[in-house]
């Protein structure tokens, strides 16, 4: 399928105007061109680096912030009057077997809040899961890594050591980890832990980071270690980031993830706005390739993702804000989502694409916003409407657009 487009941007250093963009889907209808030059810019889908799925509830938990370390908040948000709201609908007992039970309604609506945001892939980090979980979702929930929650409380959620999960990837998977998340001595001690226990790899990916130092993140640099930063989160529970100055000075490969609603963005879109209004210094095009390119070659992900090339079976298709197409996104909403195609189906956009795919309208839930119809693979309504059922009151979730 040939699509044309008023811009595409296959990758952080290249952008093309009027560009035909070939989509490999076997729902495309026919092999007709499909013109789009008023108003679209392509886009290789997002990769969100950072997520905890059954987290994104809201509002925010922090009523004693800013925290000297997250480690305090860990405890103290279980007795917020968010958490509490969310234990109506699912009560974390620990054991984070989430294919029991009910946690279904919370992992699910938070996997629509990236694909609402144009993500095809999300990391969400806790304990691995069995295969039937990253099976059931309409996006790649990256099922391929190893974890520990923290150097600072160790896996306290489920796993083995942070040394014996490192050993498990035998380098050929991540291994992602919390790490530096405040501003004591005992955040800033983190790393030099971290680097004692020979976990300073190519393959590791380091959450947060907000205490390293210079020095430590220019360790990061020699040794291939990638940084996902959650500025949002960060500022909204410590006040503060990670240098991204020394992260750029040295090289470090940077992604970023957006957190849980708990104490994070709404979304990937959120996340980069805020991240620009902390960081205006940093161009528009490096903060894109955190999201695309930089994630892919962190999480080590496939090279159909991260970037657009001559074939694509994963695509994003933007409503066009700005002539800048990476300035575009700054100004970009879900809602301006015009297509998205994952593994060449459509699985969000304008009602209106969904008649260049053979499609069953049962796969899809169709919703009204500003007078335009919408459609989104599979029926995230119907887990809307269990957790209503569940609370006996409509909740609002800021990353649901119906």
């Amino acid at each position: 399928m040939e699509i044309t487009v008023q811009a595409s941007v296959y990758s952080a250093e290249r952008t093309a105007k009027n560009a035909t963009i070939h989509l490999e889907s076997a729902q495309a209808v026919c092999d007709l061109p499909l013109t789009l030059t008023q108003n679209c810019i392509a886009y290789p889908p997002f990769i969100n680096s950072h997520d905890h799925l059954v987290g994104n509830w809201d509002p925010r938990a922090g009523d004693n912030r800013p925290y000297s370390n997250t480690d305090i908040w860990v405890e103290e948000m279980k007795y917020s009057a968010s958490y509490l709201e969310r234990n109506k609908v699912w009560i974390n007992d620990g054991t984070f077997r989430l294919l029991e039970g009910t946690a279904y309604r919370l992992y699910m609506l938070g996997c629509y809040k990236n694909l609402f945001s144009g993500c095809v892939a999300v990391q969400d980090h806790g304990p691995n899961q069995k295969p039937a979980y990253y099976d059931s979702f309409p996006i790649h929930v990256i099922r391929d890594y190893r974890q520990c929650h923290s150097i600072s409380l160790g896996n306290w959620w489920g796993g083995k050591s942070a040394r014996e999960e490192w050993e498990s990837t035998n380098g050929e998977m991540p291994f992602i980890t919390h790490l530096a998340e405040g501003t004591d001595e005992r955040s800033k001690s983190c790393y030099p832990r971290f680097k004692e226990l020979g976990l300073a790899q190519p393959n590791t990916l380091i959450v947060h980071g907000i205490a390293m130092t210079p020095e430590d993140i220019a360790d990061c640099a020699a040794n291939g270690v990638s940084i996902c930063v959650c500025p949002e989160s960060n500022i909204f529970l410590i006040g503060k980031t990670i240098d991204m100055d020394a992260c750029r000075k040295y090289g470090v490969n940077v992604v970023i993830g957006t957190d849980s609603t708990m104490s994070g963005s709404t979304n990937i879109l959120t996340e980069i706005r805020r991240f620009r209004e902390i960081f205006p210094h940093i161009p528009a095009n490096e903060i894109f390739a955190m999201i695309t390119a930089n994630a892919q070659r962190a999480l080590l992900l496939d090279d159909s993702y991260g970037t657009l090339q001559e074939s694509n079976k994963h695509l994003l298709l933007m409503a066009a804000h700005t002539s800048d197409p990476y300035e575009n996104l700054f100004h970009s909403t879900m809602h301006d989502v015009e297509l998205l195609v994952y593994d060449g189906t459509p699985i969000y956009g304008n009602a209106a694409m969904l008649n260049h795919f053979h499609h069953d309208p049962a796969d899809y839930f169709f919703f009204a916003h500003d007078g335009h119809k919408r459609f989104v693979k599979g029926h995230p309504e119907k887990i809307s409407a269990e957790i209503d059922a569940a609370l006996g009151y409509h909740k609002h979730l800021p990353y649901i657009p119906y």
